[in-house]
């Protein structure tokens, strides 16, 4: 079978030129037809989107695309959609990732984007939502107004399925016209929830387009990187650094580099009754699309004082992602993914036979913990399902060990009593910490969440102020004055 990937709005499917790419995984194969555009086609689409936006888009109530985005979301959590099915049975091909881990992903990702949610979007990052639809009193005086970018470019990484939903929505929530950039590593989704909306709502599907270029091909990116007035990107810090070069100057880049997680547990969190369902949770986080996302963890500082030791507690998580490789095989890895896995192992057998560390599990395995009783730094695993546990006496040992990574750090996850939660938690924003979250959910980020310490939805808007000295002056010209 081949699908067709992206939405393309006012463009002939017929007059594109289509590259075909093939997957193949858990037994079955898939075509995957991306479009790819000339200058002409790339120009004309970027002027239609952005001028649907400011038409359309831009005009409408924010309850009206929350009511769209709500409903084409409704749609992908409802499995009997056949859309739905189409998701389950083709991102398990595509990514690699087992079916249920799509499947249970997939449903507790969507549940960010229902009404009560997108409502809270709003909510988190504007006193007064309704600034978006037109001018409304501020505290200090006078009347503010925001407005989104008029062509917003998303630039998306494919590390984890359906992760573009995010800024797409975002870019929705502010009326901007958007321009989704595919990953060849996941090109399905963002396409279909567009082309759902455009069904739900054929003006806002006007508004944003799904397309595709081989990342690096100037050719191919260059129309849009010069229409755009706001890019929100995803990848790795050097490709990040590449694009920013080619912006110009004028243009906002919003870049969403690489982050590493850690996780921290507390003395109190390690009894024989909640050490077992602790290891469980942390092993979730883990094995979860395979610690691709920036919120994953790849060490954990476990304190020495509870019941279970630290090396007991590493020999919990080994076994818990024993049993979760069992419900939820590992995907196939590529050549680059095996070496960076046999190269941490290496390492961290040689420090085992030294007595430094201790390696658990087998080459053969598809997860690798290593447990060291001497304090380290935080550094990066092979991923993949390897973990690290480092042993130290206090957690307030732990910022800094992890200070050197500050401008790597993003999420942490914390078992600990509520008082050194807080207290931790000011020792880990000092340091460039931005999200704190429970081990468990360190992959799963609630709605509204200020990816990498900023705003979601106000670092897209301009805002503009009418000052009390003016509404006053204006007094003055009123038909009602003498």
């Amino acid at each position: 079978m081949i699908e067709h990937a992206g939405h393309l709005p006012g463009l002939d499917a017929q007059a594109l030129r289509w590259r075909h790419t093939s997957h193949a995984a858990w037994g079955e194969s898939v075509t995957l037809a991306l479009p790819e555009l000339d200058e002409a086609q790339a120009t004309a689409l970027c002027e239609s989107v952005r001028n649907n936006a400011r038409a359309r888009l831009k005009r409408m109530e924010t309850a009206r695309i929350v009511d769209a985005i709500d409903a084409a979301n409704a749609r992908l959590l409802d499995r009997k959609h056949p859309l739905r099915r189409k998701a389950e049975h083709l991102l398990p091909i595509v990514t690699g990732y087992d079916r249920e881990t799509v499947r249970l992903g997939l449903t507790s990702y969507l549940k960010t984007f229902r009404r009560p949610q997108l409502l809270r979007f709003l909510a988190e990052d504007f006193a007064n939502p309704a600034v978006l639809d037109g001018f409304q009193p501020t505290a200090k005086g006078g009347f503010l107004r925001a407005h989104g970018p008029e062509l917003l470019l998303h630039v998306w990484a494919g590390n984890v399925p359906a992760l573009s939903l995010w800024s797409l929505v975002c870019g929705l929530l502010v009326k901007a016209g958007s321009i989704g950039k595919l990953a060849s590593a996941e090109p399905l989704t963002a396409g279909w929830f567009a082309n759902l909306i455009a069904e739900i709502d054929p003006e806002i599907g006007q508004c944003l387009a799904i397309v595709w270029w081989k990342g690096g091909e100037e050719a191919g990116e260059a129309p849009f990187l010069k229409a755009a007035d706001t890019v929100m990107a995803y990848g790795s810090n050097t490709t990040l650094t590449a694009l920013r070069a080619k912006l110009p100057i004028t243009t906002r880049f919003l870049p969403h580099g690489h982050k590493i997680g850690f996780g921290m547990v507390g003395h109190e969190a390690l009894d024989s009754r909640k050490a077992t369902a602790l290891a469980r949770l942390a092993a979730h986080d883990v094995a979860r699309y395979e610690q691709q996302g920036c919120y994953s963890p790849q060490m954990l500082f476990v304190e020495r004082g509870g019941r279970v030791s630290p090396a007991e507690f590493a020999r919990y998580v080994a076994q818990e992602l024993t049993a979760i490789a069992h419900r939820h095989p590992r995907r196939e890895l590529a050549a680059a993914e095996s070496a960076a896995i046999a190269g941490w192992r290496s390492t961290q057998a040689t420090r085992a036979m030294g007595g430094a560390a201790e390696l658990i599990g087998e080459p053969s395995d598809p997860w690798s913990v290593v447990h060291v009783e001497t304090p380290e730094d935080l550094s990066p695993t092979g991923l993949n399902r390897t973990l690290k546990l480092v042993a130290v006496e206090s957690l307030d040992e732990v910022p800094a060990l992890v200070a050197p990574y500050r401008n790597f750090l993003q999420t942490a996850g914390i078992a600990a009593s509520p008082k050194r939660l807080f207290q931790l938690g000011e020792e880990l924003a000092e340091i460039g910490v931005t999200r704190i979250a429970p081990l468990g959910r360190m992959t799963a980020p609630e709605a509204g969440w200020h990816h990498d310490g900023r705003f979601s939805l106000l670092d897209l808007v301009t805002v503009t102020e009418i000052e009390q000295s003016t509404e006053a002056a204006s007094e003055g010209f009123a038909p009602y004055v003498d």
